[in-house]
């Protein structure tokens, strides 16, 4: 049996498209109260380290993000089972959160799915390596190009305006570091078990 593109990644993909998507009809009022905001989680709004990640500016925003999780699925999609997948998610959104709350005390808020999906991209392309060394290799080239030009300069020349407001770079660095630490548990699990 062969698999799709898209295999592993659609539904994890389709899901968060869809949750993103229902959000956005929330307008202003559900950005606000769901996206990831310091002041609210020193209130113990817990939930905002989740929603924080498929809240959105508008619908630019949320088009980009759509289209990235597409890409991101067709690219490395079939390298990864949707149960990895999902821990993919969860640990990229993990390290999101913790970065922002240790390395960047002054953020305020943030919004989107760039993060993520830096790390889906990252896990990936590095699972699919060894299967597809010149695709991952170059994928992972890209990747780490992007994110040190961000780093060094800051966002990409209209990015601000294609998603209608700021950018925050260190979720894109921090979302790269959580797929490679999911790419590490995922590595550990599958780890055989001495006795």
């Amino acid at each position: 049996m062969t698999q799709t593109a898209l295999s592993g990644a659609l539904w994890p993909t389709l899901t968060l498209i869809v949750i993103s998507g229902l959000i956005l009809l929330a307008g202003d009022s559900g950005r606000l109260a769901l996206r990831y905001d310091r002041a609210g989680l020193e209130a113990l709004e817990l939930y905002r380290l989740l929603t924080g990640h498929v809240v959105h500016l508008g619908v630019g925003h949320f088009l980009l993000n759509a289209a990235g999780l597409l890409l991101v699925a067709i690219l490395v999609g079939a390298s990864l089972s949707a149960a990895a997948w999902w821990l993919v998610l969860g640990v990229s959104a993990a390290t999101i959160d913790l970065a922002f709350w240790f390395l960047n005390p002054g953020l305020s808020w943030y919004v989107g799915l760039s993060g993520i999906l830096h790390g889906m991209l990252v896990a990936g392309a590095t699972v699919q390596f060894k299967k597809r060394p010149l695709e991952s290799g170059v994928i992972l080239v890209l990747i780490i190009a992007k994110l040190a030009f961000e780093q060094l300069v800051g966002p990409l020349p209209g990015s601000e305006i294609s998603s209608g407001g700021p950018v925050v770079v260190d979720a894109h660095r921090y979302g790269a570091m959580g797929g490679v630490l999911a790419v590490l548990v995922l590595a550990g699990l599958r780890r055989p078990r001495s006795v």
